[in-house]
């Protein structure tokens, strides 16, 4: 049976995967990256003052930061795919792939901006906190609810349970690599600690994740780095066969120039999400005065993710000898190779690592699929029976096989991905006039402050709500 559904999924995946997605994926990318004016780079220093604004709204209720929505969205971009994910993908791609993971990243820091700009524009405030994204801009800004409720249930499905059943996978593959513990009961561990987060809300979340994501992130990092200084003679090679696999001669005869191409932007759009619709969904949370600062944020979390902790983890792997003999692959590999690095104890660290990483994704990715439930149909029953679903597939997901969970991971993606680049490739300009008019009111020593009205922006519920607001307050 596993093999039956496995060959109709590698179908499906061929169709969505068959350069059509990656076409649409890089040529966005390269629109927006132009029509923004390289807004992904020249915002860099202005993306790091953002982040360390604090909420300026207090209307009595509880205000999530910029700096936790941008940790709610870096929970679930960090996670599985920046460490197993870049190994599957050099397994699958070669070392080439990476050149196109980055090339993915350096792009999409353009299309972060645009989708969590728009989320910001169009979310919503409910008695919790503000919540939005892509099903939330398709119906307010294109007018058609029908194709937000399409992909309202695809990011349900696709990261509450696809996703988190990859993230529970690597996890019990891990541990059981680094300690020989049963699947079964990583997976029932795993089962129960999401079920005590997940039913603590939003709120939670964003606290255990602004804890988890830059600590890990930072120490990981830092082993990192220490495993390229000790290798320091040997990296220039490592970046010297990255780029020939992406383009060498050897590569195209062969065919692999393709797998490497497929299998970087298919990873790097698992591992960063950019285009994907899902971080929209984190940075909608932020209260914020203006809509481009969680663009900005958005797109700064893209190179975090890519740059920084995808390249470290593919430093770590091609600067060891395992990768080339293919015995090993997935967090395996990853754990192998930081081994024969630093020794034993990296398997226990990678397996630690890995844990704080895909936990925080699978709470992130539940809290996606929540505020999309909530979207079709505001139910206590619905939220309750999600829950459960999610937990569910946690469990199953610790016990699946490697390749089908992946297979699984990379169709939910694709099918959600299309939906999302054709909505913000018919908002852009509206993001765009958000864009001029951040930049206008910073050149005018402003801090900058959004009007949907002066903009001729509609369907801006909640800052119309908090507009109105600020005239009674007045």
């Amino acid at each position: 049976m596993e093999e039956f559904v496995s060959g109709v999924i590698d179908a499906w995946n061929g169709i969505l995967w068959g350069y059509v997605l990656i076409a649409g994926l890089l040529g966005i990318g390269i629109y927006f990256t132009i029509a923004s004016r390289f807004v992904q780079f020249r915002y860099i220093g202005e993306m790091v003052r953002v982040l360390g604004e604090k909420p300026e709204f207090k209307d009595g209720s509880k205000n999530i930061s910029p700096f936790k929505s941008f940790c709610v969205g870096a929970a679930t971009r960090i996670g599985t795919g920046n460490l197993a994910g870049v190994a599957v993908a050099i397994t699958l791609g070669g070392p080439g792939a990476i050149f196109w993971m980055w090339i993915v990243a350096l792009l999409g820091g353009a299309t972060a901006f645009i989708e969590s700009t728009l989320a910001q524009v169009y979310k919503i405030k409910d008695s919790k906190a503000f919540r939005g994204g892509p099903a939330y801009y398709i119906e307010k800004g294109l007018k058609k609810r029908w194709l937000g409720i399409i992909f309202a249930v695809l990011i349900a499905i696709t990261f509450g349970l696809i996703f988190n059943s990859v993230q529970s996978n690597t996890i019990a593959l891990a541990f059981e690599n680094a300690f020989g513990m049963n699947r079964l009961v990583v997976g029932l561990i795993i089962t129960a600690v999401t079920g005590i987060v997940i039913f603590g809300g939003v709120h939670r979340i964003a606290n255990l994740s602004s804890v988890i994501v830059p600590v890990m992130a930072v120490l990981y990092l830092t082993i990192a780095t220490v495993v390229m200084f000790m290798n320091i003679t040997e990296l220039p090679s490592v970046i010297a066969l990255i780029v020939q696999s992406a383009f060498g001669f050897e590569q195209a005869v062969g065919g692999a120039i393709g797998a490497a191409i497929m299998n970087g932007v298919k990873r790097g759009l698992f591992s960063n999400e950019a285009g994907m619709g899902s971080a929209p969904n984190a940075a909608a949370t932020a209260t914020t005065s203006h809509p481009a600062k969680q663009g900005l944020i958005q797109s700064l979390g893209v190179f975090v993710d890519t740059i920084l902790v995808c390249s470290a983890t593919a430093f770590i792997i091609l600067l060891a000898p395992q990768f080339r003999t293919g015995e090993v692959s997935g967090i395996e590999l990853l754990q192998n190779s930081l081994d024969s690095h630093i020794g034993g104890w990296a398997a226990v660290f990678i397996s630690v690592a890995i844990f704080l990483f895909a936990f925080s994704s699978i709470i992130g990715s539940y809290y996606y699929g929540e505020t999309n439930i909530e979207f079709i149909k505001e139910s206590k029953k619905a939220i309750l029976g999600y829950r459960v679903a999610t937990m569910a597939f946690v469990l199953i997901g610790s016990v699946s096989s490697l390749s089908l969970v992946w297979k699984m991971a990379d169709l939910f993606m694709a099918l959600m991905t299309v939906i999302n680049l054709i909505a913000i490739g018919m908002l852009a300009k509206v993001a765009m006039k958000v864009l001029k008019d951040y930049e206008m009111q910073r050149k005018a020593g402003k801090n900058p402050v959004f009007d949907p009205t002066a903009l001729g922006i509609e369907g801006t519920e909640a800052w119309e709500e908090k507009r109105e607001e600020k005239k009674v307050a007045g």
